[in-house]
């Protein structure tokens, strides 16, 4: 009997558990409504469409990550669900209600660490609270609350320069969480660090939003991370930015490294792969200029 080849795994093929699961996930309520988002730029005498119509939503405890080629509007859109930027046309609706600024509602992570210098990783932490006119005990106590939860509580009197690199991502994820907002909003807020330490910080992320009520919206360039931390992945393509797919993980949850071999993986890899960098008519092959060989290190070369 002749032997059927056995055909690649899809990126659409979900195993019931993980059905079952974005299933529950879009019977939430949503949280985020972004509805034809059109972001114009003006350039001198020319007007550049950054964003082109963009429309999806996001529900309540949604891991969602964007990704997109470079120059696709990922940061511009970001800014503008964060009240960072304001739209040209469309509109953003938070519990239903219009965003047009910034708001304790949403916070926001950003590729730089963004601490004050002068101040405690304590005091950093407290320092939106503060601003909200919390008393310093409470405050204080809220900090205290959020350092342990990231594993930060001994360095609480340190100062930022005294942190390592991810050691200021954690605080700078507590200082935006510290006032309980609706949606988590981060840029690009691992792409600093060494692999190493960018693995350990997503593997806190999803420990921390495991443990709270967080919607988070993560803005990424790194394929593997989308799909390592996502539920849905929305995909831009450049010039202007479009939404070009919202593709589900076909992956369970809680994520572990050993994700990363399996087979929805790769298929899901293959997919972003296809839509961010699409082939080309020209395939004919890049030419080089010459480079005359030097004749001391051609045994070494050969």
């Amino acid at each position: 009997m002749t032997q059927l080849p056995m055909q690649d795994p899809s990126y659409l093929d979900q195993s019931d558990a993980v059905r079952e699961r974005l299933d529950r996930l879009k019977a939430r309520d949503v949280i985020l409504r972004v509805d034809r988002l059109t972001k114009r730029f003006q350039a001198g005498k020319n007007e550049i469409t950054a964003l082109d119509e963009i429309s999806f939503e996001t529900h309540r405890r949604e891991f969602l990550c964007i990704i997109g080629p470079s120059g696709c509007g990922k940061s511009t859109l970001i800014r503008i669900l964060a009240g960072l930027e304001t739209l040209s046309d469309g509109q953003v609706l938070l519990d239903n209600r219009p965003v047009n600024g910034p708001g304790r509602e949403r916070g926001m992570v950003f590729q730089g660490y963004t601490l004050f210098p002068w101040l405690t990783v304590r005091k950093n932490v407290m320092f939106g609270l503060r601003m909200n006119n919390v008393s310093r005990f409470d405050a204080q106590k809220q900090a205290n609350e959020w350092l342990n939860l990231i594993g930060l509580e001994q360095f609480a009197d340190c100062y930022p320069h005294q942190l390592s690199g991810g050691m200021k991502q954690r605080v700078a994820i507590a200082r935006a969480l510290v006032n309980h907002p609706r949606i988590l909003l981060m840029d690009e807020p691992f792409s600093a660090l060494d692999a190493q330490t960018r693995a350990k910080m997503q593997a806190y992320l999803l420990e921390i939003w495991k443990k709270i009520d967080i919607t988070v919206i993560f803005i990424t360039h790194d394929l593997d991370e989308a799909i390592f931390l996502a539920d849905r992945i929305l995909v831009l393509s450049a010039h202007p930015g479009r939404l070009q797919e919202l593709i589900e993980v076909p992956m369970e949850r809680p994520r572990k490294p050993e994700h990363f071999l399996s087979p929805e993986f790769a298929a899901t890899k293959a997919r972003l792969e296809a839509l961010i960098h699409p082939p080309t008519e020209d395939t004919e092959e890049e030419s080089y200029p010459s480079v005359p060989l030097l004749t001391d290190v051609r045994d070494s070369v050969e």
